[in-house]
C-alpha cells in the first residue's frame, strides 16, 4: 500500500511537472521578438493608430504588397536610420493609401495620396525625412491629423526593443 500510494504521488508530481514544462514553454515562445507582422499602439497626434513597423530592408522593400485590406485604424510605419529625401512607389499594392512623411523629431511634415499599383515615385520635397507612415487613403484628413502632428517617439522607441532593435541605431533616445 506504501508503495502505491508512493507511486500515485510520484505520477502525479510528474504530470503537474510537465503540464507546468509544457505552459512554461509556450509564455516563452510568445514572449520572443516582435516582428513585422505584429502591429504597435503609437500615437500620431491625438490618435492612436495599430503601426506594423518596417525597418529591416527586406521589410521595407514589401511594404504593404499584396495586401488586400487593412483596418481602420491600422497602418505601416517605416524607419529609416537617418533623415534624408524618401521616396514610395505602389508596386503590388492594392490599397489606396496616403502617405505621411515625418522628420527626426517625429513631426508630421508632408502628407500625399498614392493609388493602387502606381509605380511612379511619391518624393518628399524635404531632404531631412527619418519616418514614413502609409495609412488608407483619406485617413489623415478624416481624423485632423496634419502637417505638425507629433508621432509619440517614445512608444516608438519601446516597439523598436520589442522588436528586438536598438532605438539609439535610429537616433531616438
Amino acid at each position: 500500500m506504501f508503495s502505491r500510494r508512493l507511486f500515485v504521488q510520484c505520477f502525479t508530481f510528474a504530470i503537474v511537472s510537465l503540464l507546468t514544462a509544457c505552459g512554461g514553454s509556450d509564455s516563452k515562445q510568445s514572449s520572443g521578438p516582435k516582428t513585422v507582422d505584429d502591429r504597435f499602439a503609437i500615437k500620431i497626434g491625438d490618435r492612436t493608430v495599430q503601426m506594423q513597423l518596417a525597418v529591416l530592408p527586406d521589410e521595407m522593400q514589401k511594404g504593404l504588397m499584396f495586401r488586400k485590406t487593412m483596418g481602420a485604424d491600422e497602418g505601416m510605419l517605416f524607419v529609416f536610420n537617418r533623415p534624408q529625401q524618401l521616396g514610395f512607389w505602389m508596386r503590388n499594392t492594392e490599397l489606396a493609401l496616403d502617405i505621411g512623411y515625418l522628420d527626426a523629431n517625429g513631426e508630421l511634415k508632408e502628407i500625399y495620396p498614392m493609388y493602387p499599383r502606381d509605380e511612379r515615385s511619391v518624393s518628399s520635397r524635404s531632404r531631412s525625412l527619418q519616418f514614413a507612415l502609409e495609412m488608407n487613403q483619406g485617413w489623415f484628413a478624416q481624423n485632423g491629423v496634419k502637417p505638425d502632428a507629433k508621432l509619440d517617439l517614445k512608444a516608438l522607441a519601446e516597439a523598436l526593443k520589442a522588436r528586438n532593435l536598438r532605438p539609439e541605431a535610429f537616433g531616438i533616445r
